[in-house]
């Protein structure tokens, strides 16, 4: 099967082949095969040593062109299929992965304008301008929107994915809404049950892939909708103690955070993410299809259809939610118990979880 491939290629550079028939590739569409020298984005190549490392023919890398570079136009059987009257004048700018087009969507593309994704998993990111590693907290710059810039990664494994878990095990047949409504019954603090979200491994702030979920502070007057709220609350924990990791790695306070995923459709995930972080929440429209919207957008920038400094206004806010100062005690005394969980019981996940020897 090897022998037989032309190219190596991401999803991303793979489609925009199938559009044009070349085959391209950038420092942001490479970002996840870790083979291009990201502290030199002027340099169309690989680097030697990690194509060697990685064992791979470096024949067979699709050649490097400039984030945002147009790769082409629409071939005419392709546009003929798509109704498109003609493909010639339809170009085809360079792929991007999630986070790239998750920061454009949300309208946060400028430096250190920050968005948080609450998806199946969840990740905090902000356009920053230069290149940086924080190995013990799993944070870097990656290859940015544009030939020079870099973009914040980090990742949560599971974020809205651990709402989809507490309905499929304890609210069989619920929609999401009515999981919330039922997290809404209870107050603020969850009745201090907190809820570590860990239930596939962690990678930010710390690099766990044996860490597991649970809830703590359980009583016999926990109900049903605490332990919702508890899992809605425990993800925004989870999210507090990123952010913090990640305002050092960028050296400043990054606020306003504007929120987009399937997660930030609910007003009452948004209003507790604002009061646990302490940090103003903007909701952009249509948050579940900010991906969507932000390939768009990518796209018009780089064919400079509209500037950086335009996307914000462009995409704008649907919704603002500003932190409850009256709530602030309570989350600071379960925050402060959070990070503490993890480290009690680290021991204990590697103990159950690692994996067995051969």
């Amino acid at each position: 099967m090897a022998a037989a491939t032309t190219w190596y290629l991401e999803p991303v550079d793979y489609l925009s082949m199938r559009f044009t028939g070349k085959a391209a590739a950038s420092h942001a569409s490479m970002v996840a095969a870790w083979l291009t020298d990201n502290r030199r984005l002027h340099e169309m190549s690989y680097d030697p040593v990690l194509v060697r490392l990685a064992g791979v023919d470096e024949s067979k890398l699709p050649p490097l062109v400039p984030t945002g570079s147009v790769t082409g136009t629409v071939q005419p059987k392709v546009a003929a299929e798509l109704g498109l009257p003609d493909g010639a004048r339809v170009r085809v700018v360079t792929g991007t992965p999630d986070l790239h087009s998750a920061a454009c969507g949300a309208g946060a593309v400028r430096d250190f304008d920050t968005h948080l994704a609450i998806s199946t998993s969840a990740w905090i990111g902000a356009p920053v301008p230069s290149k940086k590693t924080d190995a013990l907290h799993s944070i870097v710059s990656v290859p940015g929107l544009g030939s020079g810039g870099y973009l914040i990664a980090n990742n949560h494994e599971t974020g809205g994915l651990c709402l989809q878990w507490l309905r499929d095990i304890a609210f069989p047949g619920a929609s999401y809404d009515e999981v919330v409504a039922e997290a809404a019954s209870a107050p603020p603090g969850a009745g201090k049950v907190i809820f570590t979200p860990w239930l596939n491994g962690e990678r930010s702030p710390v690099d766990d892939r044996n860490a597991r979920g649970g809830f703590h502070n359980v009583s016999l007057a926990t109900n049903r909708g605490a332990l919702a709220r508890a899992v809605l609350e425990g993800v925004a924990l989870n999210n507090r103690w990123l952010h913090g990791a990640v305002e050092s790695f960028a050296g400043r306070r990054l606020e306003p955070l504007r929120i987009i995923g399937g997660g930030a459709q609910s007003d009452l995930w948004c209003q507790i993410h604002a009061d646990v972080m302490g940090r103003t929440i903007e909701r952009v429209p249509l948050p579940l299809h900010s991906n969507l919207r932000g390939a768009a957008i990518f796209a018009g920038m780089s064919l400079g259809t509209f500037s950086p400094g335009e996307v914000a206004g462009l995409v704008g806010v649907e919704d603002v939610f500003e932190p409850d100062l009256s709530r602030r005690e309570l989350y600071d005394r379960l925050y402060a118990e959070f990070p503490k969980l993890y480290k009690a019981q680290r021991s204990m996940f590697s103990r159950l979880n690692r994996s067995s020897p051969p």
